[in-house]
């Protein structure tokens, strides 16, 4: 018999637990989350053969970081800091390489820099979102409302209503009759 529907069924906390310190000391060990998922498949895995999907490694990852308070956690900022310097080495060189021929006024250059700053930009997010830095972006637009606008608002509520009544009037008509 069944545990019950899905939203119903709540796994056990210690359990959880459990396999989110497997799956950080495996991301320790330098395992990509596709490499956790598969491992933990195996039969004879860290996990007994269950399966957790690299979606699922990847929050346990970042709930047993926030759990610990521990060098381990110091050893995964530092292993993630040390992979976003080489993916940003790789795009500042990948800019350097085309930057002379981008400012020469070809394409394919000029677009090859464009990625590479996208890039370069995108790393650099994710390193201060790492270190606890990250900003939050807020956006906002600013309308002058001028007393035509207000005036012209009115004129086109007033129309409206006057458009209600009329249509009003003439459903009532219809049903008179």
């Amino acid at each position: 018999m069944a545990a019950g529907a899905a939203p119903y069924r709540k796994l056990d906390p210690a359990l959880r637990a459990e396999r989110a310190a497997i799956v950080f000391d495996l991301r320790l060990q330098g395992l990509s989350y596709r490499q956790i998922d598969v491992l933990t498949q195996a039969p004879d895995g860290p996990t007994g053969g269950h399966r957790i999907s690299a979606t699922t490694a990847k929050e346990l990852v970042y709930e047993e970081a926030a759990r610990r308070v521990d060098p381990r956690v110091d050893a995964w900022r530092t292993l993630q800091l040390d992979r976003l310097e080489g993916v940003l080495r790789d795009h500042l060189a990948l800019r350097n390489a085309h930057w002379d021929r981008a400012m020469n006024g070809e394409e394919r250059p000029a677009l090859a820099v464009d990625r590479a700053l996208n890039g370069v930009t995108k790393t650099v997010e994710a390193q201060s979102k790492l270190l606890g830095l990250a900003t939050t972006k807020i956006e906002a637009q600013v309308v002058e409302v001028t007393q035509q606008d207000v005036e012209l608002q009115e004129m086109i509520r007033t129309a409206k209503a006057k458009a209600a009544l009329e249509e009003a009037a003439i459903v009532d008509g219809e049903a008179g009759e």
